[in-house]
């Protein structure tokens, strides 16, 4: 049996053990998450290694990433550093073929027409394949990398800008603690709402479900919502919203959707070459024998 673990710097309330055929293959898919404790995160991730067929790892990105340039992030490097055998991942290899392809699908196939859209994209450097996608096929998209990232109130129109602005700020803020940036622990299930105007004007609030959840007002009638997995207390909570529908962009297998860093650690076992040799490629490859499209839920 093929083993991928998820090894989050978030809440452990949300671990969970799911064993699936993926493509003829058994699995056992496991997160464990730790609430915060990085002394626990680097303990699990050294234990796993050498263990596992992947560890991803959830509630932090290795790497940021520019149309020019990925720049890491040294906290989470340092934590990873002792891991020597395993693959390690954190979905970026999806993010750049996944995410980027779901908005192609969901113009071409005719489910969102992107040209009537105002989106809000919380986070473009996370986020990078969707972000370049939006740029080439709605005209009004606001990147909110400075409003929820670093917490000023600088709303960013194009996507040129964002790009100029992370090849400056990104070797600064990628030596920062993660903390300073994106929730993690505990903080994770706090909501404290923000940039309501910029949550107003959009029809689509699209990126990473935790920057979503907690800095969307209480109230967001009509509105479509594309991310990553949902559970079922997230699309509880988005029907007391108002939502009108959530797409999420990883695949349903075995009637279970899976956070983006797990999803490559499954395809880079289903794949089987070194995690060096891996192109862009060989995920839309796999993708395609998974018969993959966006899952478009009503709410």
């Amino acid at each position: 049996m093929a083993r991928v673990v998820s090894v989050s710097l978030g809440t452990s309330k949300r671990d969970k053990i799911h064993d699936c055929e993926i493509l003829g293959t058994q699995f056992r898919i496991e997160r464990r998450g730790t609430d915060g404790d990085k002394a626990k995160f680097k303990s699990l991730v050294e234990e796993l290694d050498g263990h596992v067929d992947a560890i991803g790892v959830g509630g932090a990105d290795i790497w940021l990433v520019t149309e020019k340039k990925k720049y890491p992030v040294k906290e989470v490097l340092e934590l990873i550093k002792g891991v020597k055998t395993t693959p390690v991942v954190d979905g970026s290899g999806l993010k750049h073929t996944l995410e980027r392809a779901t908005i192609e699908t969901l113009q071409s196939d005719g489910t969102v027409d992107f040209s009537q859209e105002r989106v809000l994209l919380v986070s473009a450097v996370d986020r990078f394949g969707m972000a370049q996608a939006l740029d080439k096929v709605c005209p009004n998209v606001t990147y909110g990398d400075f409003l929820f990232g670093l917490g000023l109130p600088i709303p960013i129109r194009k996507y040129s800008t964002v790009s100029r602005l992370a090849d400056f700020l990104l070797p600064i803020v990628t030596c920062c603690p993660l903390s300073w940036f994106y929730p993690m622990g505990e903080k994770q299930e706090e909501r404290k709402p923000k940039c309501k105007k910029e949550f107003d004007w959009a029809t689509m609030i699209a990126g990473d479900w935790h920057y979503i959840r907690r800095y969307a007002p209480d109230q967001m009638p009509g509105k479509t919502i594309l991310t990553q997995t949902l559970r079922s207390a997230d699309l509880e909570w988005l029907k007391v919203t108002g939502a009108r529908q959530a797409i999420t962009t990883t695949p349903v297998m075995a009637g279970e959707t899976f956070a983006t860093n797990v999803m490559e650690g499954v395809l880079l076992t289903l794949i089987g070459k070194p995690q060096a040799d891996v192109m862009e490629q060989d995920y839309l490859e796999m993708l395609a024998q998974l018969s993959w499209k966006p899952n478009v839920i009503p709410l």
